[in-house]
């Protein structure tokens, strides 16, 4: 390639480059503070300016050093110089520049105040917006005093009145800060990943957890090695939890987390902690036609058979001797560590049937002889048990 040809392309790409507009959102680097402002490179001729007290802490600290990277809004451009925010504050904001934070797009702070009919007040600058219920955050609003007297990022969605009809949305600037976090998660998730979350709902199929910008979904049968028939049981909303990414599906946004494999499965020590042959503690966990499940532990369950039961008295349901949460000593029959299965018996049980269930052949005459041979005999008595 040509030096002309790339000095052309290169000017080309200068021209077509789109000017920022305000409300834009750009990454800037910190290269200087000086009094109450940080200057920043935005990648323009000229330095970018914001105000450090947007980005103190509750000591008066700065909370970025030159070199930093931060997430900026631009505001406009004023006697030269590149107005920037974080988001305007509640503070020191004029109506005027609440205006173009509602035309450009800009997050504003805001303090809630109070709650009145259909939603809540916020003090933006010094005047009073309205938040409805249903703006005020991307879940459900359960209870109003959880909101109260905090202070959160709105999105201007009306200004009328010159300033006297402010209608705000939580909502709207929470879901534009989760839009940025998912698509860097895109970047950094990865399935089998172990994440943190927060529990954002329980559901009678599971829970869902944030887990930094998107919600994954626990599954009811991955909170926990053993049966759990209430998320409630494990799980409560607010928790903090390590959570195994199981599934990423993002066209679909839907992602698969599990808390139980976080934790050691309990049937990796199943052949040290219960020899066949050993006799435990466990307590019936659930009854069927065909015999009654035994939990050993969280994760460990085993099948007493219904042929094993009744003392050797036949039977049509454990139930007739049993019942849910009846603590039982048994014995290890066997143990199949692929299926996860566990067979059981009563500590007493010697391995005798019931009489009923043995089959006595007759005595061979010359008269069923002559019907036939012996395994004649014997196919026509199988036969006529069945029936």
């Amino acid at each position: 390639m040509s030096d002309e040809t790339f000095a052309d392309l290169f000017q080309a790409k200068t021209v077509s480059r789109k000017p920022i507009q305000p409300g834009d959102r750009v990454e800037a680097v910190v290269v200087s503070t000086s009094g109450e402002n940080i200057f920043l490179d935005v990648g323009g001729k000229s330095e970018g300016v914001l105000n450090a007290s947007e980005l103190r802490n509750e000591a008066g600290e700065l909370t970025v050093a030159v070199g930093d990277s931060i997430k900026v809004f631009f505001r406009a451009a004023r006697g030269g110089e590149m107005m920037f925010t974080t988001r305007l504050g509640s503070g020191q904001t004029s109506s005027r520049e609440l205006e173009e934070a509602f035309q450009s797009g800009i997050p504003v702070e805001g303090k809630v105040t109070g709650e009145i009919k259909g939603g809540f007040s916020v003090t933006i600058a010094g005047q009073r917006g309205f938040c409805p219920y249903s703006q005020m955050d991307i879940r459900k609003v359960e209870k109003a005093e959880d909101y109260i007297e905090k202070t959160f990022a709105f999105k201007i969605i009306e200004f009328g009145s010159q300033g006297k009809n402010i209608i705000l949305s939580a909502r709207a600037a929470q879901e534009d800060q989760r839009a940025q976090e998912r698509e860097q998660l895109k970047e950094t998730l990865s399935e089998g990943m172990q994440v943190s979350g927060t529990v954002t709902s329980l559901r009678d199929f599971g829970a869902f957890v944030d887990i930094g910008g998107v919600d994954g979904l626990i599954p009811i049968s991955e909170l926990a090695w053993g049966q759990t028939d209430r998320v409630e049981d494990i799980l409560s909303r607010g928790q903090q939890v390590q959570v195994i990414i199981k599934r990423l599906d993002w066209e679909k946004d839907r992602i698969s987390l599990s808390l139980r494999e976080t934790t050691e499965n309990p049937w990796d020590q199943v052949l040290t902690k219960y020899p066949v042959g050993s006799v435990h503690q466990g307590k019936v966990s659930r009854l069927a036609d065909f015999g009654a499940f035994v939990t050993m532990e969280p994760g460990i369950d085993g099948l007493l058979h219904i042929s094993k039961l009744g003392a050797g008295r036949r039977i049509h349901h454990p139930r007739e001797v049993l019942e849910v949460g009846q603590e039982l000593t048994i014995k290890i029959e066997s143990i199949d560590t692929a299926q996860k299965r566990l067979s059981l018996a009563p500590e007493d049980y010697v391995g005798k049937e019931p009489a009923e269930e043995k089959y006595i052949p007759p005595p061979v005459t010359k008269e069923s002889t002559s019907m036939g041979t012996f395994a004649d005999l014997l196919k026509s008595q199988q036969v006529k048990k069945k029936r």
